[in-house]
């Protein structure tokens, strides 16, 4: 489990395809301190460490074909920034919001708007999907946990302070870039049980 604030960024320095899988080679920081088994967040998606380069400050994590249809890792080349996040300590202060680190779905940047020290970045998804914002509510995107701040029927928007758009790759997002969401996990289970309840009647 994770909180949606990012500790660091990792830079993808090599990209290898392995059948229907893709490696990914990081470096960061945070290589440092990582091993084997260990669960992270990349831009929003949990990925596991299966090697682990402490000395040179690098890992390897692999993706799978389920993770690269519902994600954007599989537009992921050499110099690529990423989001990267350790899992949450239970003796840890929540600073976030829930983030299970499963992305729904993808979205596209359709709007960045400089307000003098802040940003505000409009993205568009497919609502077919079933996945719903409210204003007000959390959203992750690439694993940062945000508060929407506009709410549509297929878009949203939200609020980035100078903090959030120089630690996490924000500062790289343009019109037309792709992002990895993942709704409020208990605004999916309401909606779900709902949806069941309306069919029963």
């Amino acid at each position: 489990m994770f909180t949606g604030i990012v500790e660091a960024l990792a830079r993808v320095v090599k990209v290898e395809r392995e059948q229907s899988n893709i490696h990914f080679t990081l470096e960061s920081p945070v290589a440092k301190k990582l091993h084997v088994d260990q669960s992270l967040c990349h831009d929003g998606v949990c990925l596991t460490v299966v090697e682990a380069d402490r000395e040179n400050g690098r890992y390897k994590v692999t993706a799978v074909q389920e993770t690269l249809d519902r994600s954007n890792l599989k537009t992921w080349e050499a110099g690529t920034e990423v989001n990267l996040e350790r899992s949450m300590k239970m003796d840890g202060r929540f600073d976030g919001h829930i983030v299970q680190g499963h992305v729904d779905q993808t979205a596209v940047c359709t709007k960045v708007e400089d307000l003098e020290g802040s940003w505000k970045f409009t993205f568009s998804y497919d609502p077919t999907v079933g996945n719903i914002t409210v204003e007000k509510g959390s959203i992750s995107v690439n694993g940062v946990s945000l508060t929407v701040v506009d709410s549509g029927s297929d878009f949203f928007s939200v609020a980035i302070i100078p903090y959030t758009y120089e630690v996490t790759n924000f500062h790289q997002f343009r019109e037309g870039s792709v992002v990895n969401l993942e709704f409020d996990v208990i605004g999916k289970y309401i909606a779900r049980l709902l949806k069941l309840y309306l069919e029963d009647k």
